[in-house]
């Protein structure tokens, strides 16, 4: 099993898009006629670049895309430096637990770090307790009272400091 740091218009990643796209359009209903996959195609690939303080990995075993993720710039952190925002996580409904998802989220951590980004942030919708489950087993703060019913909020965002870079 390899790790590929890639472009996010790069092909290898067609598997991962699709499959997010279907998933999304699963668990939640269009928003005023607009698919929940729209979502998909709501950040330009430049944003994912490395030039533009983004990073995609993709996950490959035997050629085959297995697992996915990627960063991008979010929002400002209290210290007024950018937080670097966790989208795309992804990993192949054959493959799934067996580890990569948290692999992958690892990954985007020490990336973010590697980058320059002291904390991070993530949203996930209130229709996927297994993101939710996944985060919070990796440390992630919930930005939310984890006491309300999950379906009272459209989406749940997470916090976690950077890592120390790798070194």
């Amino acid at each position: 099993m390899e790790e590929r740091w890639v472009a996010a218009d790069d092909p290898v990643l067609l598997p991962l898009i699709e499959d997010l796209a279907r998933d999304y359009d699963a668990r939640y209903a269009p928003t005023d006629g607009v698919p929940s996959s729209a979502e998909l195609t709501r950040y330009p690939p430049a944003v994912f670049a490395a030039e533009q303080g983004g990073a995609f990995v993709a996950v490959v075993d035997g050629g085959v895309l297995v697992a996915g993720g990627a960063l991008k710039r979010g929002s400002r952190g209290a210290d007024g430096r950018p937080l670097a925002e966790l989208k795309r996580m992804w990993t192949d409904p054959g493959r799934r637990r067996q580890g990569l998802a948290g692999r992958v989220l690892r990954l985007l951590e020490q990336r973010a770090a590697d980058l320059g980004y002291t904390g991070l942030e993530l949203t996930t919708g209130a229709r996927q307790p297994e993101a939710v489950a996944l985060y919070l087993r990796h440390g992630w703060v919930p930005d939310f009272d984890p006491d309300v019913p999950r379906d009272a909020a459209a989406y749940l965002r997470f916090t976690k400091p950077a890592q120390a870079p790798a070194g």
